[in-house]
């Protein structure tokens, strides 16, 4: 059994109100409990108290972020999550410094993580469809998912966090097929949990 914490990432806007992050979250909450997971879920767009963040992610086998995808990354609430929180881990609670010392100032820059046997996941809900990913004719120019995400790859392997395979909902603006999406979900979760 694993300690899991969710972060449910989304930003709140009139068109777009967050219930399909939300009900993915209800829905790993469900199935992991049954699979006798320990969860914890902390939702952005709520106070952040930063000492109890960074005993979460301390507590954490695995992290979950659930998120929207804007402007290409990650909702600027969880941008600031990422700030206060993030930032206020590099005395040793998530990673020591930025892993450099003064025997080696040059190398090793990234390397300092404190979290080596923690596991992430992303959870992604975004409105472009996947057919614009993975092909060189549209608009990522043959990026997948991941690419696109690199910085928050980057950003969990700074902690020493090990990636798990990223899932995403797409189209889910125009072309919604949350049905499905639940499906492919629970089968998602269910394979790596």
């Amino acid at each position: 059994m694993s300690n899991i914490l969710i972060i449910n990432g989304h930003q709140y806007y009139p068109f777009s109100e967050g219930k399909l992050n939300a009900t993915l979250v209800e829905k790993a909450v469900s199935i992991l409990k049954e699979k006798s997971h320990k969860t914890r879920v902390v939702t952005i767009s709520e106070n952040i108290n930063v000492e109890k963040e960074l005993e979460n992610h301390q507590w954490a086998d695995i992290v979950i972020l659930q998120t929207p995808v804007n402007w290409m990354g990650v909702t600027w609430s969880f941008k600031k999550y990422m700030d206060e929180v993030y930032t206020a881990g590099m005395g040793g609670a998530l990673c020591v410094g930025d892993g450099r010392d003064e025997s080696a100032p040059k190398n090793n820059y990234g390397m300092g993580g404190s979290l080596t046997n923690t596991k992430y996941m992303m959870s992604l809900t975004l409105n472009a469809p996947e057919e614009a990913f993975n092909d060189e004719n549209e608009f990522f120019n043959g990026k997948s998912i991941d690419d696109l995400l690199f910085p928050m790859h980057m950003n969990f392997k700074f902690f020493g966090m090990k990636p798990m395979e990223t899932f995403a909902c797409f189209d889910v603006m125009k072309n919604a097929d949350v049905e499905n999406d639940l499906k492919r979900f629970k089968a998602h979760i269910n394979k790596h949990f």
